[in-house]
């Protein structure tokens, strides 16, 4: 049985599994479940969703040309490893090539996860890269900024430590998600501050393989979207 609450009155703490029986708080808000407290999560601007569907659109287009074991899928619920029972992060983009299980509500086995920073959020977002660090099958975490050419470039090394630091990627350099063998240029296009995402030869030779057998699909850009104010 779902639970429901009137708007003014959230319940106080939660355990993942009441948060996914709870029929929400009659609002249509988000919320995501961090270390047992619900936090709503503000609707982003035009520009944070443009970011989003072209990084999801060209992610797409690699894994279904690798083949399509992988899929992406945006604003995931994740669980973390540490505090497991009271914690259900939701990034912006995050990549599986596990199946679903049958009434599996979480993401399984992410190996990509991918924010897009806005100026409210920051705190929030960092909180939530921290947490992601945990979940074992996690090997890369991009933080990508929405009013300037930045990202942040989080990867867990062969030991399965991750780097006391994000690598920072701008205006000059390419987004690299080597666990699934893609990569795009960082431009400025929608605005001169906010990327234009050129997808950029896979980079993995096994899909490169896959690919050399087949007709060459027209590459997806974000050339043709409006310019947005964040």
């Amino acid at each position: 049985m779902h639970m429901r609450a009137p708007p003014s009155e959230l319940p106080p703490a939660m355990t993942v599994a009441e948060f996914l029986a709870w029929a929400g708080d009659g609002t249509g808000r988000k919320f995501q479940l961090v270390d047992g407290e619900l936090r709503a999560m503000s609707p982003g601007s035009a520009t944070h969703g443009t970011i989003q569907m072209t990084l999801g659109a060209l992610i797409r287009e690699t894994l279904v040309e690798a083949g399509g074991r992988c899929r992406v899928v945006g604003e995931p619920g994740l669980i973390t490893r540490v505090r497991s029972q009271v914690n259900m992060r939701v990034p912006d983009l995050g990549i599986s090539c596990t199946p679903d299980a049958a009434g599996q509500q979480a993401l399984p086995d992410p190996i990509v996860l991918i924010e897009i920073l806005s100026p409210g959020n920051t705190r929030e977002t960092w909180e939530n890269v921290w947490s992601y660090t945990t979940i074992p099958s996690v090997r890369e975490i991009a933080v990508v900024h929405s009013t300037r050419v930045l990202v942040e470039m989080l990867r867990r090394g062969t030991d399965g430590h991750w780097p006391e630091g994000p690598e920072e990627v701008g205006p000059d350099g390419s987004l690299r998600l080597e666990s699934i063998g893609f990569a795009c240029r960082l431009a400025g296009g929608l605005r001169s501050d906010i990327p234009r995402l050129i997808a950029l030869p896979m980079l993995d030779s096994r899909t490169a393989q896959l690919e050399r057998g087949k007709p060459r699909r027209r590459r997806l850009s974000a050339a043709s979207l409006p310019a947005s104010t964040p």
